[in-house]
């Protein structure tokens, strides 16, 4: 697996992508007859402030898993692998877990909201979908990244030329996709 400041199989969700992928689940679960909603803008609001949640802790545990590595005098490179203990410390999903820790608060979320009157389908079908809606929009990364390789392949990986030039293409692609963190 390549490992640079991002790895191919890291999915992430941006903050700009939150309201579009909020209201596909709103959309997506009403017009199936999987839940039924007494104020659609208010239910996709409800659905914004999981994905919202997650960002926030996926924020703070880089934060802090950045400072342990600071703190121990590790590598950078031991990022993902701190930020993993302190993610399993907290019962919180990354990557592919995310996925799973959204689709639960998600369905919490349904049950405790006013605007969500009745939840109609399976929990197991509803977080299937939940997490299909969210995959398709977290996985812009991986085209990203293998976008910015492409453009860099001539850089030898894991040099410091390499992650400054990763960084510095990278935010030209995602200026260019119109993402912000």
């Amino acid at each position: 697996m390549p490992f640079g400041p991002y790895s191919a199989a890291e999915m992430r969700l941006y903050p700009g992508k939150v309201d579009s992928i909020a209201a596909e689940i709103i959309t997506t679960l009403t017009a199936a007859g999987d839940i039924e909603v007494s104020d659609n803008n208010e239910a996709q609001l409800d659905s914004a402030s999981v994905l919202k949640e997650y960002i926030r802790v996926d924020k703070e545990l880089t934060e802090r898993a950045k400072d342990i590595l600071e703190i121990r005098g590790l590598p950078y490179s031991h990022l993902g692998r701190t930020k993993r203990q302190l993610a399993d410390q907290k019962e919180f999903g990354l990557g592919e877990e995310g996925l799973s820790w959204i689709a639960n608060q998600m369905l919490e979320a349904f049950m405790a909201s006013r605007h969500v009157e009745e939840v109609f389908a399976e929990d197991a079908i509803l977080r299937r979908k939940i997490k299909d809606i969210c995959k398709k929009h977290m996985q812009v990364d991986e085209a990203i990244d293998q976008e910015v390789r492409d453009r860099i392949k001539n850089l030898e990986e894991g040099t410091q030329a390499w992650d400054v030039e990763y960084s510095k293409v990278l935010e030209q692609i995602k200026s260019k996709h119109g993402i912000k963190e």
